[in-house]
């Protein structure tokens, strides 16, 4: 994997060596702490020439400098001062990661005309560096050669070895600003939240053969050694509590199924816990209703949703969150094979409820049917929150940078609304009703697993709705945001571990003790 960054915080001073950043407002001004770094005024020099006027996240650069011995300044447009909030900063965070290059000696000098930011801004320009800088490289064993050019064969090898080594040594950041201390003690809970949403993005990053679902609950595992308390059921487990609708997408794989579940107690011993549920397919070729071939390698990122939930317990077990607080995750792989699940054949959920499988690429919704339910049943939540790469159909509705929010709660929905503006991993609510829950009624069971060709994305949330009973629950369709979204200011993945930051927010803002 792609050396991280180790970041540190000090009092402002001038820097000596290596690469040197600053920030510059939307005029070209720049703070006194900045004009420090540079005393024969290059970047002055510079501006107008690289016509930058200070635009956000825009760069101007600086190699060589006059009058100081660093190897270059860089200048990073911060815009109107007054817009700079937390989410400016961690962009910002981002467009200093993008520029490092090679660098491995780094200052970043945190100052403006007129403002200086405090600690937590600080911590948020850090976490913005972490989550840009992530790269899934894991597989690759021969780097690309620097500009597409291969060694020549008179190259020196002891030359080339110093290089790769340099290339290999992660950069040492450190980020000069007014109070170092409280940007470190802000930091270690950005880097917790950090933690998670780079976890989430290496399991959505995983290739289908390495990440199955006795994997993946290998990972969930390792959460042990954070507090979390983490229980895995297997197959045996799952029958006996009757979750047929789950075992039946499982059935066609020799992988076999797990029921993952993880419980961080951080709150006090009377609250009911707030529950997090996640589909976990960890690759669906759609069974007997199979898949077209094109595109179908992306499905090893159908276990999104479970995804998030680990990055998320990761996020709050790490930053020793003051909340009880349940994931479970359904991990199955839906394969095919002389003993896969049919169309029309008709499943036994844990709820006692029946459900004709008409389409057996509709599966994520028969795991969490029963991943639901169990959670309900078992803790007896304050709410319950699932995410899943659930339906094309969100996409088709909300393109790719907001999820699909369901919810047969107004206060909850609400509350999520706000976190997702808050953390700008955005959701927008989308309507239930009976008049769509009467679409899924069967013939020949209690339901059915699709509905019409029309609002394919509500009707997979009907049918969730069908197994909460009363309890608080909001559905997050993350189909188009959690693999294979744009790329931003703080990701370049493929898995953008989508969910973390959302749902830590919300837990962060409105049910911590």
């Amino acid at each position: 994997m792609t050396s991280r960054p180790s970041i540190s915080f000090a009092k402002f001073a001038a820097p000596k060596k290596g690469s040197v950043f600053v920030f510059v407002a939307d005029d070209g001004g720049l703070g006194e702490a900045a004009k420090a770094c540079d005393p024969a005024g290059s970047l002055a020099r510079a501006f107008p020439v690289a016509d930058f006027s200070g635009k956000f996240a825009s760069s101007a650069e600086v190699l060589a400098p006059e009058g100081v011995s660093v190897d270059r300044l860089m200048a990073i447009g911060a815009g109107k001062v007054s817009s700079l909030d937390d989410n400016a900063w961690l962009k910002l965070g981002g467009a200093v990661a993008a520029s490092l290059r090679k660098a491995t000696e780094v200052a970043v000098v945190l100052d403006l005309p007129d403002l200086q930011p405090d600690g937590r801004q600080a911590a948020s320009l850090a976490a913005g560096i972490l989550l840009r800088s992530y790269s899934f490289d894991k597989y690759k064993t021969r780097k690309d050669k620097e500009d597409g050019q291969s060694d020549s064969k008179g190259a020196d090898a002891k030359g080339a070895a110093a290089r790769k080594a340099e290339a290999a040594k992660p950069a040492r950041i450190t980020i000069h600003c007014a109070d170092p201390a409280a940007a470190k003690k802000a930091f270690a809970g950005e880097e917790a939240v950090v933690d998670g949403v780079l976890l989430a993005r290496d399991l959505v990053n995983e290739p289908a053969n390495a990440l199955g679902p006795v994997e993946f609950a290998e990972r969930v595992k390792a959460l042990e050694q954070l507090g979390v308390e983490v229980e895995i059921l297997a197959e045996k487990e799952m029958k006996k509590l009757g979750m047929g609708s789950l075992l039946g997408v499982a059935q066609g794989s020799p992988r076999g199924a797990r029921l993952a579940v993880m419980r961080w107690n951080g709150g006090k011993a009377k609250d009911a816990p707030l529950a997090f549920i996640g589909k976990g397919v960890t690759f669906d070729t759609g069974g007997n209703s199979m898949k077209p071939a094109s595109g179908m390698e992306d499905m090893k990122g159908d276990m999104g949703g479970a995804a998030a939930v680990t990055g998320l317990m990761h996020a709050l077990a790490a930053r020793k969150a003051k909340a009880n607080v349940v994931g479970v995750i359904g991990l199955v792989e839906n394969a095919v094979d002389g003993h896969a699940q049919r169309p029309g054949d008709i499943v036994s959920s844990m709820s006692g409820q029946t459900i004709e499988v008409l389409n057996t690429d509709a599966e994520g919704r028969l795991v969490l049917a029963d991943a639901l339910w169990y959670a309900n049943d078992r803790f007896k939540p304050k709410f319950m929150i699932n995410l899943a790469t659930l339906t094309g159909a969100i996409m088709v509705a909300l393109g790719q940078h907001y999820a699909g929010l369901f919810s047969n709660n107004d206060e909850l929905a609400g509350r999520l609304f706000g976190a997702g503006q808050a953390s700008q991993e955005r959701v927008w609510r989308m309507p239930l009703g009976p008049e769509y829950d009467k679409l899924i009624d069967s013939k020949n069971a209690d339901m059915k697993n699709i509905g019409g060709r029309y609002g394919g994305a509500i009707i997979a949330a009907q049918f969730l709705q069908r197994f909460v009973k009363d309890t608080p629950w909001a559905h997050l369709d993350i189909a188009g945001t959690a693999m294979g979204a744009p790329s931003s200011e703080i990701n370049q993945s493929w898995g953008s571990g989508f969910g973390v930051r959302l749902l830590d927010r919300l837990v962060r803002d409105h049910y911590e003790g």
